[in-house]
């Protein structure tokens, strides 16, 4: 079918570039970061853009707010299952294997599987966790509060949320340097389509959760994640070996890589934005919209993709039927057409709709509510006992079109207080 014709688009370098030869996925648009220069010029020159790759093969990408909240909202016509939600379908693992994720499942499938685990992440059941977190948090701050310096990524953004979620699972937390390296895989994994790689850390999930639903059903552990998993039922059917291992991988990188990122590039938000930072030591009741405006900022998963269905139009243009379409979430949260001053930061901001947890619909973050609550909690101790926090190095970004976030980023601070828990 006939694609787009050229168009002029500067690139970031100031060299001029044609619209139909950039590759988002180019590695050089990510060098700082999200090219959130080049999203606002293909908002506005090309919203819904085609790139065709030197084989012949191609995708669709969309930029625009409405185009990602329209095609987030109709399963029917842009599937998750047909062909993944990556442009490579065998990218992670193959897709025969990742279609037992529920990420890579449509409706009624998804819907059935989604029940499973939306009971533990409802507001109501995540709102019981606030004591439990508060007191990780305090206990992860304690470590190192009295040096007045850490690195922010390794001693804050790691281990509060891979902490809470092995918690929620019921696992060893002496094991937590095996989650974190699983989920390092899988992410550079998903950046460089190393599927091999992946699968041998399904592997080495699918023998460790062995162990451990032996362990729990030993010691009658009932209400854990583990034993959810192990005690679900589909269409009446209990839940097969590689069902739970797909769905164990999806919260171990899902329910940590995420909620890590945000932390970490959310300090360094607002440490690029000190009268910010400021506002909040003086009023730490603007957190809750605070933590608003660093999810629709950073906003750390930038895309996934779909597959259509049948021909469609969207944004004008003719999409077939058989082909990718990416959603690049990044740009939608800073969408002109949707946020008054896209580019500016502003806690005070209404609270936006972000694209932080996906453009909703079906597959909308199931985790949402837990990490709202940990960025929360998170922040308000961090304001609390760490004052006059300052960069003591450079940041190192993590080299990734895909999740944007930090592998380091050493910091600085004035101790405060140990107060709340314990009087």
């Amino acid at each position: 079918m006939p694609r787009e014709s050229a168009m002029s688009i500067e690139t970031s370098t100031s060299t001029s570039a044609n619209v139909a030869e950039v590759d988002i996925f180019d590695p050089r648009w990510w060098v700082d970061g999200p090219p959130h220069e080049l999203f606002a010029r293909l908002r506005a020159e090309a919203p819904v853009h085609w790139y065709q790759n030197p084989d012949g093969t191609g995708y669709w990408s969309v930029f625009r707010h409405a185009d990602i909240h329209r095609i987030s909202h109709d399963s029917e016509t842009f599937s998750s299952a047909r062909g993944g939600v990556y442009i490579n379908p065998d990218q992670v693992v193959p897709l025969d294997v990742m279609r037992t994720m529920m990420l890579v499942m449509d409706p009624p499938q998804h819907t059935r599987y989604r029940k499973i685990l939306a009971k533990v992440f409802t507001p109501a059941s995540v709102a019981k966790l606030e004591e439990g977190i508060r007191a990780r948090v305090t206990r992860t701050i304690d470590k190192f509060i009295e040096t007045g310096s850490c690195d922010f990524v390794s001693d804050v953004a790691v281990p509060i949320p891979l902490g809470v979620l092995m918690e929620l699972m019921g696992v060893p937390e002496d094991d937590m340097q095996t989650w974190f390296d699983w989920t390092e895989r899988i992410e550079k994994a998903v950046r460089v389509s190393e599927s091999s790689a992946a699968l041998d850390v399904f592997g080495e999930m699918g023998g460790y959760l062995a162990q451990q639903i032996e362990r729990q059903t030993t010691e009658a552990v009932e209400d854990s994640l583990v034993m959810r998993l192990r005690n679900a039922e589909v269409d009446g059917e209990q839940l097969n070996e590689l069902e739970i291992v797909a769905v164990f991988g999806l919260l171990a990188f899902a329910g940590n890589d995420t909620t890590r990122n945000t932390t970490a590039t959310g300090l360094l938000t607002l440490l690029n934005h000190p009268e910010a930072l400021q506002e909040l030591y003086a009023d730490p009741s603007l957190l809750p919209g605070a933590i608003e405006e660093i999810l629709r900022w950073t906003t750390v998963v930038q895309w996934f993709a779909r597959t259509a269905t049948r021909d469609v139009e969207v944004g004008g243009k003719a999409i077939a039927e058989g082909d990718k379409i990416v959603m690049w979430y990044g740009s939608g949260s800073r969408d002109e057409a949707v946020f008054a001053d896209a580019d500016t930061f502003d806690i005070h901001r209404p609270k936006p709709d972000h694209q932080a947890f996906g453009g909703g619909g079906r597959h909308f973050c199931l985790g949402a509510s837990l990490a709202r609550l940990e960025l929360r909690v998170t922040f308000e101790e961090i304001l609390r006992r760490m004052k006059d926090i300052e960069l003591a190095g450079t940041p190192e970004l993590v080299p990734s079109h895909w999740a944007h976030g930090l592998s380091a980023m050493p910091i600085r601070f004035t101790p405060g207080p140990r107060l709340g828990l314990d009087d």
